[in-house]
């Protein structure tokens, strides 16, 4: 069996088990990282970045400026190919370029720093236009779903309301809802506050928490520290293109006994 064969089975395999159970399997990984290398012309950006994320696990992707933390996110949802390594989404390599990336893509929702909400359209437009149009769901069941998110967000009585009518809050609360229209096994947000009025951060914070609480998966790069000590399982910080720490909140944050470590951090205390 070839390695594209293999992929399309493992694929076929996950989605026909998942379907008859109803499902996911909690005893695997949701994703896993190995040995993930990254370079931009001579600039190691990622220099063997390695870790997984369990079933309803949140972890949080901290470090400086530079340490590889934008990079990391674009190669886990495809922006950006590895240059050496293994991403595995579920029993799925991500990294093989024979793989099917709209499947793949399907499996992850993905919410940036700007809203990318077209203004032209109407939130329920916003939300169910991929699901329509590229996964191909017939439009009363997009639309269903859409209610569905939008209920749980606060956000039902905005459905025929346009991008320029809703606070930057707002707006970052239905890209999350945009996200997680196909049921995503994971969910990335990639510094979703800091395009944010600092007023407004912590309504999307909140939302943050109760995907938490309803026990999404979640890989986030966040700059809220208070909240990533909080509300992460586990924390995952990068430091000139390694991890320099992996672990709970308060071992990372707290406990570090690294001076790299605890110097990062106390420019974040008050």
């Amino acid at each position: 069996m070839t390695k594209a064969t293999e992929t399309m089975t493992n694929t076929t395999v996950d989605t026909a088990a998942h379907d008859a159970t109803g499902a996911r399997d909690m005893t695997k990984p949701v994703l896993r990282l190995d040995d993930i290398r990254k370079s931009f012309g001579s600039t190691q950006v990622l220099r063997g970045i390695s870790f997984e994320i369990r079933p309803h696990e949140v972890v949080a992707l901290l470090g400086p400026s530079g340490s590889g933390k934008s990079t990391l996110m674009k190669c886990v949802n495809l922006l950006e190919q590895v240059d050496d390594g293994q991403i595995w989404l579920g029993d799925t390599d991500i990294t093989d370029p024979r793989a099917n990336q709209d499947q793949i893509r399907s499996r992850i929702g993905v919410v940036f720093q700007q809203f990318n909400l077209f203004p032209h359209m109407s939130v329920m437009k916003n939300v169910t236009l991929a699901a329509i149009k590229v996964h191909h769901w017939d439009r009363d069941r997009a639309e269903a779903r859409a209610l569905e998110l939008l209920d749980r967000i606060g956000m039902r009585d905005k459905a025929g309301a346009y991008p320029d009518q809703l606070s930057g809050g707002q707006q970052q609360r239905v890209a999350i809802a945009r996200a997680l229209m196909t049921d995503p096994e994971l969910l990335l947000l990639d510094e979703i506050t800091s395009a944010l009025d600092p007023m407004l951060v912590g309504e999307v914070l909140n939302m943050v928490a109760e995907l938490k609480s309803q026990g999404t998966t979640i890989l986030m790069a966040t700059h809220e520290m208070s909240f990533a000590h909080d509300a992460a399982d586990r924390i995952v910080l990068l430091r000139h293109g390694v991890i320099a720490e992996n672990g709970t909140p308060r071992e990372v944050m707290d406990e570090s006994q690294n001076p790299e470590t605890q110097e990062f951090f106390a420019h974040f205390r008050h």
